[in-house]
């Protein structure tokens, strides 16, 4: 028998109705897909990081005066 605990209290899926079945199913939904999100997010941030490092690179050979050299994102 699968047991849930909700506010401290220990409750049996089975003798839950459908609704309340349902509505913690969504619940299990929610945190997955807000776990997915939050994964995201620490990918694009260090894709971000890593964007603007390169920027600064190539804004560092700007300011030396080395424009003649190819510029590229590497």
């Amino acid at each position: 028998m699968a047991e849930i605990i909700i506010n401290g209290k220990k409750y049996e899926m089975e003798k839950l109705p459908k609704e309340a079945v349902d509505l913690i199913n969504s619940i299990k939904f929610v945190d997955n897909e807000l776990l997915r999100l939050q994964n995201q997010i620490k990918v694009n941030l260090a894709a971000k990081n890593f964007y603007f490092q390169q920027l600064q690179a190539i804004l560092s050979k700007l300011e030396k005066g080395d424009s003649s050299e190819k510029i590229s994102f590497e």
